[in-house]
């Protein structure tokens, strides 16, 4: 794989070869750099490409690619894999959650903070993810509650997969299909590696970012990233 620069900065990155990646520079509107994709209300699903991977080299992390080629987040994670607090990213490196795992005796669950108000007192997270105990059952199932006020947080999205399968779908409160990933194939219908998925959007109006940072969380717990 060859190894190229972003914008002139030092880290060395590298293409997948089953991907042209566009590295041109993210398009400014009033004097800000363009998160894409962010929210989106158009009528159709969208599909983005999970690569359990850093595009640093010697780095572990995630990237994501839009139906475009290009890179709209990432979790760079230079010395530390399986990580308790992971951080992600936009291409430009702008900061737009952080997932963290929070252990209590031998339970464990995890927390999502969204960046916006890092200057207040005390941090509240936005979003909590519980896994579902199974006893005896290869199934993975976890719930994420919307936070904001303690008193109204509520069952928001649930994660139904396998373990050991990067395969899962994301169901709205009412079980109403949100997203779903699957192992990505070919142009051609090869399948590619077990750290390859295609991750289709289904529902419209869906705030791109912190369905990145659930599918984060859910990699790992499955312990992908």
């Amino acid at each position: 794989m060859e190894a190229q620069k972003v914008f002139g900065r030092g880290d060395r990155i590298f293409s997948p070869k089953w991907l042209k990646v566009s590295f041109s520079a993210v398009s400014v509107f009033d004097g800000e750099a363009a998160c894409f994709p962010c929210m989106t209300a158009d009528l159709k699903a969208e599909t983005f490409t999970v690569w359990m991977k850093s595009l640093i080299m010697q780095g572990n992390g995630l990237t994501v690619f839009n139906e475009n080629g290009q890179v709209a987040y990432r979790i760079d994670n230079y010395d530390e894999k399986r990580s308790r607090e992971v951080f992600l990213m936009d291409l430009r490196g702008k900061l737009l959650f952080t997932v963290r795992r929070k252990s209590i005796w031998f339970l464990c669950d995890w927390e999502g903070f969204k960046e916006e108000d890092v200057n207040t007192e005390e941090r509240k997270p936005f979003f909590r993810a519980k896994k579902i105990l199974r006893v005896f059952s290869n199934k993975l199932s976890c719930d994420v509650k919307l936070c904001g006020d303690e008193s109204q947080a509520s069952l928001c999205y649930r994660f139904e997969g396998f373990w050991g399968k990067i395969a899962f779908r994301i169901l709205d409160s009412r079980g109403g299909l949100v997203a779903e990933a699957k192992r990505k194939q070919s142009s051609l219908g090869v399948q590619l590696g077990e750290d390859v998925m295609s991750l289709v959007l289904l529902q419209t109006n869906l705030d791109h970012s912190l369905i990145m940072a659930l599918v984060t969380m859910y990699l790992l717990i499955q312990r992908r990233i």
